[in-house]
């Protein structure tokens, strides 16, 4: 893979996405740097995101609604999430169980080298306590 370059405006998405609080959507993001003076482009910042996704600096899902989503995450290996439906908070969870479940149900039926993706949305304490 060729060397991407680091231009100021994937460094302005990488930052203002690890300051983001969980996953958010390339237009929350967009009007994140936008409120603090930037005059990035929407589409630049969708080429940013899906640059550092590929890259690995970035995870991307798809929410319920359909949306793609990112955060920057500490983890650059395999894993699974757990995301607050209403503020996008999220928590990175090592899901063993869900590792040996996948392989048994691959071999099962015959299959190998078994891929997934599962994460898990719900609606965290703190945002539960603002609605009680």
């Amino acid at each position: 893979m060729k060397p991407r370059r680091n231009t100021w405006q994937r460094e302005a998405v990488r930052a203002a996405l690890v300051g983001a609080h969980g996953f958010v959507s390339a237009q929350q993001l967009h009007q994140t740097l936008r409120d603090s003076g930037s005059t990035i482009g929407l589409a630049t910042v969708y080429r940013a995101l899906a640059s550092l996704t590929e890259d690995g600096e970035a995870d991307s899902i798809q929410a319920p609604e359909g949306e793609n989503l990112f955060m920057s995450c500490g983890s650059t290996g395999h894993h699974h999430h757990l995301i607050c439906r209403s503020c996008g908070a999220a928590r990175e969870l090592d899901a063993t169980v869900v590792e040996e479940w996948a392989s048994k149900v691959g071999a099962e039926h015959g299959f190998a080298e078994i891929e997934h993706v599962i994460d898990l949305f719900g609606i965290c304490a703190a945002c539960r306590a603002k609605e009680a």
